[in-house]
């Protein structure tokens, strides 16, 4: 058995994922980006723990593709992830002991690098030179 990467538990991170999509529900400029694609919030909450349950505790409960998913939305912005981060590292300290808000904030801010550029890679470019600025 592999051992976590940091100390959390399954429902320490149901906890995380639910305090912060109540907090996303309500935010001024993400909410409405989720309401367009989340229909069944339970649904997608326990989605998005069983991912983080396979990231952190290594459980395969999880079945699906993040990068896919950002991609295929089409209407999440590489500016989004910032704000995202900032909510979740928030929930994080609100919601769990330091170390384990400092480890899983690392691990998010990774992950979230990897999906904005993603997600910019897929933006159409503009036509000419760059503007400097």
């Amino acid at each position: 058995m592999i051992p976590p990467r940091f100390d959390v538990t399954a429902d320490q991170i149901d906890q995380v994922v639910a305090v912060f999509y109540g907090a996303v529900r309500r935010h001024e400029v993400l909410g409405p980006v989720f309401a367009n694609h989340v229909t069944d919030w339970p649904a997608h909450e326990g989605k998005i723990a069983a991912f983080w349950r396979n990231a952190i505790l290594y459980e395969r409960s999880y079945d699906g593709s993040p990068m896919r998913a950002h991609m295929r939305a089409g209407d999440v912005r590489a500016d989004h992830f910032p704000i995202w981060l900032a909510l979740f590292d928030e929930t994080l300290r609100r919601t769990l002991p330091p170390d384990a808000a400092r480890a899983w904030s690392a691990l998010a801010h990774r992950i979230g690098q990897g999906l904005r550029m993603g997600v910019e890679d897929i933006r159409p470019t503009r036509e000419g030179p760059s503007i400097l600025r």
